[in-house]
C-alpha cells in the first residue's frame, strides 16, 4: 500500500475566510492592528503559536497565549453564529478522495496545523471521516515544517517514506515532506504562491484531477 497524507487547510477546504475573521477580531480585542489578508495567507498551515508570533515577533508570552485564546473563542463564536456555513471542499477534492479511497492501492491520511477540534468540525461537516487511516494535528506535534506528523503517520500505518506522499499548497508541508523524505506534490489553489512551491514540491498541480496520474507515475503504476 502506498500512503497519501493531505494537508487541510488551503489543500482540502477553502478557510482563509473564517480564518482571516476570527484572527482579525482577536487581534482587534486586544487593540492591535489587524494582520493584512496577506500575513494571514502566509501563515495558515502553521501551529497557533507560530503562525501568531510570524505576525507579532515582538510579543510577549503573556500576548501570544492573549491572542491564541480569544483566536479560538472568537473561531468558535463565528461557527456558532446563525447561517455560519463550514468552510467548502475545493472542487474536485471529493472525486479524488473517492477515487483514491476505492483504488485498493493508497492509505490517506491528515497532518494539519489546526487542533483536532477545529478538524472533527471539518471532517464532521463533509462526511469525511471515513476517508482516513491516519490523522495527525497540531495537538501532538510540534509545528510544520517539522516533521514528525508524517513520522507518526507512517508508525500508524506500516508505510515506508518511499511509498508515501504530502500532498499540499504551502512551503512547510513541501519542507516537512523533505525532511520525512516524503514525496511531495504542491497545489495551486491553496494559499502559497507557484513562486514558492513550484521549487519545493517533486510535482505543482492546478487540478485535483492530475493528482491520480502523478501518483501512478511516482510508483511507476499502470
Amino acid at each position: 500500500m502506498k500512503l497519501v497524507v493531505f494537508d487541510v487547510d488551503g489543500t482540502l477546504v477553502d478557510s482563509q475566510a473564517h480564518i482571516s475573521k476570527a484572527m482579525r477580531l482577536s487581534f482587534e480585542r486586544h487593540g492591535l492592528p489587524a494582520p493584512e489578508i496577506s500575513q494571514v495567507r502566509s501563515i495558515i498551515g502553521l501551529s497557533l503559536l507560530e503562525a501568531i508570533q510570524k505576525i507579532v515577533p515582538e510579543g510577549s508570552k503573556t500576548l501570544y497565549k492573549k491572542l491564541i485564546d480569544t483566536y479560538v473563542e472568537c473561531f468558535i463564536s463565528l461557527r456558532e453564529s446563525p447561517g455560519y456555513e463550514p468552510s467548502p471542499l475545493f472542487y474536485g477534492i471529493r472525486d479524488l478522495l473517492d477515487r483514491l479511497s476505492i483504488s485498493g492501492t493508497y492509505l490517506l491520511g491528515i497532518a494539519t496545523g489546526k487542533g483536532r477540534r477545529g478538524l472533527d468540525y471539518i471532517i464532521e461537516s463533509h462526511c469525511l471521516g471515513d476517508y482516513f487511516s491516519t490523522i495527525q494535528t497540531a495537538d501532538n506535534h510540534p509545528s510544520k515544517p517539522h516533521p514528525s506528523m508524517l513520522y507518526s503517520t507512517l508508525d500508524e500505518t506500516g508505510v515506508f517514506s518511499k511509498d508515501a506522499v504530502i500532498i499540499g499548497d504551502t512551503s512547510y508541508d513541501m519542507d516537512m515532506g523533505e525532511a520525512a523524505k516524503f514525496h511531495r506534490i504542491g497545489v495551486s489553489w491553496g494559499y502559497h504562491s507557484s513562486k514558492i512551491m513550484r521549487p519545493k514540491s517533486d510535482f505543482y498541480v492546478s487540478s485535483p484531477a492530475e493528482i491520480d496520474g502523478i501518483l501512478k507515475s511516482i510508483w511507476n503504476d499502470t
